[in-house]
């Protein structure tokens, strides 16, 4: 339990050092690619009102950082956004994001850092999100959110 709750700590602060060119991760790999489709697959459910397809890309055992602590599990995470999807959308507004920065951590971990914006019919908010992505088997999923 204490490694799992580790890694996700572990990746966030390797982040944090400078990291040489290399571990920057170029929009044209596979990774960036699969990664990047998910992330609209993801906003495509958010829009839609489909809670199921927005958390597809979130693992099992993902952990979101709130200003509250942790929660920790797809389930918990679903159940924090249940409220807003109304199944024609989403009462918070049209979800997107503009990818900033990709970095590999190694064969299986990637970190991504974006702004998230939420387009509502009077408001406008927007933030910043760092999400450490594993692959498993052939699709990369969250492990880690930290949105803001």
């Amino acid at each position: 339990m204490m490694r799992q709750l580790m890694l996700p700590v572990a990746m966030m602060a390797m982040a944090a050092a400078p990291a040489p060119v290399s571990a920057q991760i170029s929009a044209q790999t596979p990774a960036a690619t699969a990664i990047r489709q998910a992330m609209e697959a993801s906003a495509a459910g958010w829009n839609a009102g489909d809670l199921a397809r927005f958390m597809a890309v979130y693992a099992d055992d993902a952990v979101f950082v709130t200003p509250k602590g942790l929660l920790r599990g797809k389930e918990a995470i679903s159940a924090k956004y249940r409220p807003s999807f109304r199944g024609v959308g989403n009462a918070r507004g049209a979800l997107s994001f503009a990818f900033l920065e990709m970095r590999r951590i190694d064969a299986r971990h990637a970190m991504l850092f974006a702004r998230w914006t939420l387009t509502g019919p009077s408001t406008v908010e927007s933030g910043m999100t760092t999400l450490v992505f594993e692959r498993r088997g052939t699709a990369w999923q969250i492990i880690a959110d930290h949105s803001s």
